[in-house]
């Protein structure tokens, strides 16, 4: 086990390391790869990783508390069972990323690259996803109460059982989504029938 406080990294390469376990404590990262890389378990708090690539890295069992990932690529990473709890996760691209049973506790995930992830059952509640991109996502039975979803690209996701009350979804195209089976408020539900057409007197 390492652990590193208050350090500072730019354009460095630790791709293919070998960094389980460790413990990064208000370090800044701008411009490094991780490609491949090991970091197993590893938990990072009020780190900041700035245009860094984690293209391929193992982050299985990881957790971070308010740390901020801005613009990094996360293609194909697995992230399985890792942890993010009020993080800054703003640009980012999970595109073929492994997100199964994730934990997601508040933070900022907006503009984020997210299609086709699976948060089936996932408890999403005040998050902030605002023009994100959750084209083909598994939202089935997901939490969204309170989120906001401003322009969220929603498009053949999957929300039979996704919880929307009090969530913020201006902009979306609702004649996009198939809404069967998902819970919605009074002023959603209103917002969904004029998007058809209908006359709400």
């Amino acid at each position: 086990m390492y652990a590193y406080t208050d350090q500072e990294y730019v354009e460095q390469d630790f791709s293919h390391a070998n960094q389980r376990d460790g413990e990064l404590r208000n370090c800044t990262f701008t411009r490094c790869r991780f490609r491949g890389t090991h970091l197993e378990e590893i938990d990072t708090a009020g780190s900041h990783f700035i245009d860094c690539d984690f293209t391929g890295a193992q982050l299985n069992g990881s957790s971070h508390t308010g740390s901020a990932f801005t613009n990094c690529v996360f293609r194909g990473a697995n992230l399985f069972v890792a942890k993010f709890i009020d993080c800054k996760m703003i640009g980012s691209d999970f595109a073929e990323a492994s997100l199964e049973g994730i934990t997601v506790q508040g933070g900022d995930w907006s503009y984020t690259y997210l299609r086709h992830a699976n948060f089936m059952k996932q408890q999403l509640k005040g998050i902030r996803l605002r023009e994100a991109d959750l084209y083909g996502c598994n939202l089935e039975k997901a939490d969204l109460r309170q989120a906001d979803l401003t322009r969220v690209q929603l498009s053949k996701a999957k929300l039979a059982g996704a919880d929307f009350r009090g969530a913020i979804l201006d902009g979306i195209d609702f004649k996009t989504l198939d809404i069967k089976g998902a819970r919605m408020d009074m002023a959603q539900a209103v917002a969904f029938a004029r998007a058809y057409g209908a006359k709400i007197d």
